[in-house]
């Protein structure tokens, strides 16, 4: 797993050097806490809440920090 924090921390520096936002999609791999890669089972946990709106929270294993990401909900048009 040092491999993949060092690929994070190079993709990182990459994109702060050009300024270039990782897509989203990578960001989510990311913990925004230690900067750790999220390997759902090895790395991070993921759970589906029901709380409020649904949403998918990942838990990083090495720093206990979690992101929420929502899930896609129906808009009614009015």
């Amino acid at each position: 797993m040092d491999l993949a924090r060092r690929y994070v921390d190079l993709a990182r520096k990459i994109g702060m050097r050009y300024k270039v936002r990782l897509p989203i999609e990578y960001r989510w791999m990311i913990c925004k806490h230690c900067k750790h890669f999220l390997f759902p089972g090895k790395t991070s946990r993921t759970r589906i809440q029901q709380k409020r709106e649904p949403h998918i929270v990942v838990t990083c294993l090495s720093c206990g920090g979690y992101n929420r990401m929502p899930l896609n909900q129906r808009r009614n048009k009015t």
